[in-house]
C-alpha cells in the first residue's frame, strides 16, 4: 500500500525532508483549516492561474462532503470566487483516496473546459494531484532521533536547530504568530452571545476571567485561566474569526492558551516564547510529516493530540528542560490523546471541539511537569508514538473520522 501510494503522489511525496514551519502556523479565518482555509487558498490559486474563468463547478467528497456545510466550505467557495457563478455538489457516496477531496470543473469563457483535483491535507495544506510541490524543504532531518542526535553532536536545543534552517526574519514571523495568538485571545475574551449554528452554543470563555470565589487557589487559577484562554481561541475559530493554525484551526486554542499562561503567570521574556514556539512548530511538523494533522484522515488524535504534544514542548523549552525531558513531554501529550474521535455535531468546530481545547492544554502543562520528574528509563519515544497514532487513524472506523455520522455526533439531538 505504502508503495502505491508513492507511485500515484510520485511527484510531490519526498519521504526524505520537511517543509518550513511558515507552512505549520498559518494565520487565517476559521472554523476549519482543511474545510473552510484549504479549499479558500486552492480558489485564490486557481483565480490566479486563470484569468478567464466563466463558472465552476465543485463536487466535495467524504468528509468535505459530509461536514462542509458546518465547516462553512460551501461559504467559502461562494465567497472566494464571486463574482464567478458556482455551483457545488456534495457527493456523500464516492470514495477517495484522500478524505478531504475536492473535484474543480473550470468553464472558460475562451478555450477547453479545465480540471483539477486538490486534497486539503490538514493545516490549511494543499496537494494538486498530478502536480509536482513547488514548496521547497528546508529541513534534511525528518525523524525526531536523528534531530536529537544531531543536536547532541552539535551541542544545540531543538530551538538552535529550527533557526539554523529557517530564514533570518523566522523570529519576526514568529513573533507576528505570537501577536496574532494573542490578539485572538482578548478577542474571544471580551465576545459574548451566541455563536454561529443551529447549535446555539453560548460563548463561555469570558466567564473564565472571574474566580468563583476570593480564596481561590493556585491550581484553581491555572485551570481557569487556561481554559478561559483555550475556549477565547477556539469560539472566535468556530464564529470564523482569525487564529493561527497550531496545527489546525479545530485545535487551535490549545497552545496560545499556554503561550498566554506562560508568559503572564510566569513572567517569562518573548525570546523563551519565540523559542518555544520553534520547538513546538518542529514537533507538529514531525506529525505532519510522519503521520496526520487532519481529523479527516486520522481522528481528532491528529488535531488536539497533535496541539498537546505541540504545547508540552513548548512548555519543556521555555522552562529550559533537556532534549530528552521535552521529547518525553511531546511523546506523553500524544500517547494520552491516541484514539481520540472527530465527531463534530452537525459538522460544527463547537461541541466537543472547544471544551476538547481546554482539556488538551491542561494535559499540555501536567504532560510537561511529569517529564521533569520521570523521563529517566522512560520507554516509549516520540518517533513510536506517532507512528502508533498515525497506524490507530488508519484503523480507526470512518465514521469517528470528521464525518459526524458516529459518536456524540450521532448521539446528540437538538431539542
Amino acid at each position: 500500500m505504502l508503495k502505491l501510494f508513492r507511485e500515484i503522489y510520485k511527484n510531490d511525496y519526498n519521504i526524505n525532508k520537511m517543509k518550513s514551519l511558515r507552512q505549520l502556523y498559518r494565520i487565517g479565518h476559521g472554523p476549519s483549516s482543511s474545510h473552510a482555509m484549504g479549499p479558500g487558498l486552492a480558489v485564490q490559486a486557481l483565480k490566479q492561474r486563470y484569468a478567464n474563468i466563466q463558472s465552476v463547478k465543485v463536487v466535495l467528497y467524504e468528509s468535505l462532503a459530509f461536514t462542509g456545510k458546518g465547516h462553512l466550505t460551501d461559504r467559502i467557495l461562494t465567497d472566494e470566487f464571486f463574482p464567478i457563478p458556482i455551483t457545488i455538489i456534495f457527493d456523500l457516496k464516492t470514495k477517495t483516496p484522500h478524505p478531504n477531496t475536492m473535484d474543480f470543473f473550470l468553464s472558460m469563457k475562451e478555450g477547453n473546459p479545465i480540471f483539477h483535483r486538490v486534497e486539503s491535507v490538514g493545516g490549511g495544506a494543499l496537494r494538486w494531484v498530478g502536480e509536482k510541490d513547488d514548496i521547497p524543504d528546508v529541513y534534511r532531518e525528518n525523524k525526531l532521533t536523528a534531530i536529537k542526535k544531531l543536536c547532541q553532536d552539535k551541542q544545540w536545543r531543538f530551538s538552535d536547530y529550527v533557526f539554523h534552517h529557517e530564514n533570518q526574519d523566522f523570529k519576526a514571523y514568529l513573533n507576528t504568530i505570537t501577536l496574532q495568538m494573542l490578539s485572538t485571545i482578548e478577542e474571544g475574551l471580551k465576545t459574548e452571545g451566541l455563536l454561529p449554528g443551529t447549535l446555539k452554543v453560548h460563548r463561555r470563555a469570558f466567564k473564565f476571567i472571574k474566580p468563583l470565589h476570593e480564596q481561590e487557589t493556585l491550581p484553581q487559577r491555572e485551570h481557569r485561566l487556561l481554559s478561559a484562554y483555550a475556549f477565547a481561541v477556539n469560539e472566535v475559530n468556530a464564529a470564523g474569526g482569525i487564529v493561527v493554525t497550531a496545527p489546525t484551526c479545530g485545535a487551535s486554542g490549545t497552545l496560545p492558551a499556554v503561550l498566554k499562561y506562560i508568559m503572564e503567570e510566569e513572567q517569562v521574556p518573548l525570546e523563551k516564547i519565540l523559542n518555544g514556539l520553534a520547538v513546538a512548530g518542529l514537533i507538529g511538523n514531525l506529525i505532519k510529516k510522519n503521520a496526520s494533522i487532519s481529523g479527516a484522515e486520522s481522528g481528532c488524535q491528529a488535531e488536539v493530540g497533535s496541539a498537546c504534544s505541540m504545547a508540552a514542548a513548548f512548555y519543556g523549552e521555555v522552562l529550559g528542560l533537556s532534549l530528552d525531558q521535552i521529547e518525553y513531554a511531546a511523546e506523553v501529550g500524544m500517547e494520552h490523546h491516541l484514539g481520540l474521535t472527530c465527531d463534530p455535531i452537525q459538522g460544527y468546530v463547537q461541541i466537543p471541539c472547544i471544551e476538547r481545547n481546554a482539556v488538551a492544554a491542561l494535559k499540555a502543562i501536567h504532560a510537561t511537569r511529569l517529564a521533569q520528574f520521570a523521563t529517566e528509563n522512560h520507554k516509549i519515544s516520540f518517533d513510536l508514538v506517532i507512528d502508533t497514532m498515525y497506524q490507530t487513524g488508519k484503523d480507526m472506523n470512518q465514521k469517528y473520522k470528521e464525518t459526524s455520522k458516529g459518536g456524540l455526533a450521532k448521539k446528540y439531538r437538538v431539542s
